[in-house]
């Protein structure tokens, strides 16, 4: 079992300003026309950043042992990590970002046949140049996660490929299999779950409206 440690500064995190991400629909979106897709997922995201050195004081927690620690990668626990590491994902991929678009610690390569070259060529032609990037920054992947040359590949909670995006089977059937609601407490727990649904179910504001009272 692997273990990972956490770092818990509610006082830190309430002097930090709120950071902006990347919205999902924009990444799936800009996926739908390709016809070969690939998936990475980067291996100890966070710690793959290093902290500013005039931060690193900040970081500091004492332990049973008596010593106090100090982080000199990001820790998770503080508010905004993920939004700093979206970022910098963002930021050294920017250069083959026209077809591998990332979110967090997932990497999308997404291809298609383009002036008489097969989508398999174009695809691996863009796999050589992300990974080119990968290795030029140090950015690891954990390989047991990865997907290649998939025609259609799970991504943010649903499953995209050359006709676009479509609801996860296994998140629909959860749905559908939901037990009878007998309380407002478990009427809001399935409209929760059910909001995955929202872009693909017609009228749906007005559905969960109609029960939200």
């Amino acid at each position: 079992m692997a273990h990972r440690s956490c770092l818990q500064q509610a006082e830190r995190c309430d002097d930090t300003r709120a950071d902006a991400d990347t919205t999902k629909d924009v990444i799936i979106d800009s996926m739908a026309k390709s016809t070969i897709y690939s998936a990475l997922v980067l291996r100890d995201g966070f710690y793959q950043i290093l902290m500013r050195e005039s931060d690193i004081p900040l970081t500091a927690v004492s332990t049973p042992s008596g010593m106090l620690w100090e982080w000199l990668v990001m820790p998770q626990g503080l508010k905004d990590t993920p939004a700093t590491f979206n970022r910098c994902a963002t930021h050294l991929l920017r250069s083959v970002r026209d077809f591998v678009p990332s979110y967090f610690d997932d990497v999308f390569v997404h291809s298609r046949a383009v002036n008489g070259k097969t989508d398999v060529k174009v695809h691996k032609e863009h796999l050589r140049k992300l990974l080119g990037l990968m290795r030029k920054h140090k950015i690891y992947a954990s390989l047991k996660k990865c997907i290649f040359g998939a025609s259609e590949i799970p991504i943010l909670g649903c499953l995209v490929g050359k006709n676009g995006g479509r609801p996860d089977p296994e998140k629909v059937r959860v749905i559908s299999e939901w037990s009878t609601l007998s309380n407002v407490k478990k009427l809001r727990q399935f409209l929760g779950l059910a909001t995955y649904l929202c872009k693909y179910v017609e009228n749906y504001a007005r559905f969960a409206r109609c029960r939200s009272f």
